[in-house]
C-alpha cells in the first residue's frame, strides 16, 4: 500500500517472507550501497544475519550495528555512538539506514537518519506488532530525556516500510498483545466498525491481521497526512492515552510496563476523564475497558506502584502548552477531540481510580 501526504509518499509492504528479501524490495525504493543495519541485542539473534545476507546478495554494503535492547537504549547518548559507529564504517551522506526491530529501534534509527549528515533515507522493518500499526508509520523519531519520552525528535517519513506478519510469531504472549493497545486506541479516536470487529473476531489469525494492520495503517497515516508536523491539533488525537500512559512508563523506570500496557492503562484514565468532559457514555467506557482485558492489557495499576510519580511525569509532557494541557478525550467510540479545559485535578482523579 502507498502512503502519502503533501509532503511524504512512500510504500508499505505487509505480507509474508519478506524478512528474506530486505534487499531485493529495498534495491527498488534506494540506489545507494553502504547502509547501516541498526537492531538490538534481541532482535539481533533471529533477523539480523538473514537480513545482512539478503542485502548482500541484492549489491549492498551493509554495516550491523547492535544495541541493548529496550527503551533504556533511547538516548541522545546512543544516538551519538550509531554515528560514531557509521563513520568509522565509511557510511556517507549516499548511504541509508535500516531500522530493525520494534518501536525504541524505529524511534532512535529514524532520528539517526535524520541528523547524520543533515539527513539521510530510512527504511522501517518493524518486528513488533505496536511498531507495525502506530511508530513505523507518520515519520516522527526522537529519543527519550531523564525527564520525559521524546522530548527530543525530529519528522523524517521513512523510504520503505517492510512489515513481514512471520516476525510476529517470534513475539511472547506479553509482547504482541501490547500492540493491540494501539489498536484498540485507533478503533476508539477513528473507526467504530473497527472496534466492533475486535470485540467480535480473534484478530490474532494471520489474515485478519494482516487486514487489521493495513487498516490501522490508513487510519494513522490518514490523520497524519491532514497536520503533517503536529501544529493544528488533529493528530493530536492519536495521543489518546499516552498523556497519562507515558508518565507511568516513567514512574515505572520503563521497567514495570511495556509501552502499550501502560497506553492502556492512560486509555482507562482517558475513558474516565471523557466520561467526566466530553459525555463518554458510562456502556461504551465499560466496552473499551473490556476490550483492553480482552487482549490481555492491564486496567488496573498494583497497589504498590508508586502513584505520585506519575504528576511528577506529567509537567514535562510534550502535550503541555503554555502550563496548559492539550488532553485527547472521546465523547463516543470512532471519535476523539483536544481539549483544553481537562485539569490535572482531573488527571489525580483518574489516577486514583486506576
Amino acid at each position: 500500500m502507498e502512503i502519502h501526504g503533501a509532503s511524504f509518499h512512500y510504500p508499505a509492504l505487509i505480507g509474508s517472507q519478506l524478512i528474506e528479501h530486505v534487499g531485493k524490495h529495498v534495491r527498488k525504493c534506494l540506489p545507494s550501497a553502504t547502509c547501516a543495519v541498526v537492531t538490538d541485542s534481541n532482535v539481533a539473534q533471529l533477523f539480523a544475519e538473514h537480513v545482512h545476507e539478503s542485502l548482500a546478495s541484492a549489491g549492498f554494503k551493509p554495516t550491523l550495528i547492535t544495541i541493548p535492547a529496550g527503551e533504556k537504549s533511547k538516548t541522545l547518548e546512543q544516538a551519538g555512538q550509531i554515528c560514531d559507529q557509521m563513520i568509522a564504517a565509511g557510511l556517507d551522506r549516499q548511504s541509508f539506514i535500516i531500522g530493525l526491530g520494534g518501536g525504541v529501534i524505529g524511534d532512535i534509527s529514524g532520528f539517526v537518519a535524520a541528523i547524520y549528515h543533515r539527513g539521510i533515507p530510512h527504511v522501517q522493518v518493524p518486528t513488533t506488532l505496536l511498531a507495525m500499526v502506530d511508530s513505523s508509520i507518520g515519520g516522527k523519531a526522537g529519543v527519550n530525556t531523564r525527564d520525559g519520552k521524546n522530548l527530543i525528535g525530529v519528522f523524517h517519513h521513512p523510504s520503505l516500510v517492510i512489515d513481514d506478519l512471520d516476525v510476529l510469531n517470534t513475539l511472547p504472549r506479553r509482547e504482541l498483545n501490547q500492540g493491540f493497545a494501539e489498536v484498540i486506541k485507533h478503533a476508539v479516536i477513528a473507526d467504530a466498525k473497527m472496534f466492533r470487529t475486535l470485540q467480535s473476531c480473534k484478530a490474532g489469525a494471520a489474515p485478519a491481521l494482516q487486514r487489521l494492520i493495513k487498516r490501522n495503517i490508513k487510519i494513522k497515516s490518514k490523520i497524519v497526512a491532514k497536520d503533517e508536523r503536529d501544529q493544528t491539533g488533529e493528530r493530536a488525537v492519536l495521543n489518546f492515552g499516552h498523556t497519562v500512559g507515558h508518565a507511568i512508563e516513567r514512574a515505572g523506570n520503563y521497567r514495570k510496563f511495556l509501552h502499550g500496557e501502560a497506553v492502556s492503562l492512560g486509555i482507562i484514565a482517558a475513558c474516565a476523564i471523557s466520561s467526566k468532559r466530553a459525555g463518554l457514555p458510562a456502556d461504551q467506557r465499560n466496552a473499551i475497558v473490556s476490550l483492553l482485558q480482552r487482549y490481555e492489557l492491564p486496567t488496573r495499576l498494583p497497589p504498590t506502584f508508586p502513584r505520585e510519580k506519575i504528576f511528577g511525569a506529567l509537567k514535562f509532557d510534550k502535550k503541555f502548552e503554555d502550563g496548559k494541557i492539550r488532553f485527547v478525550v472521546t465523547p463516543r467510540i470512532g471519535l476523539a477531540r483536544v481539549t483544553s479545559a481537562v485539569t490535572l485535578d482531573d488527571i489525580r482523579e483518574a489516577v486514583s481510580q486506576l
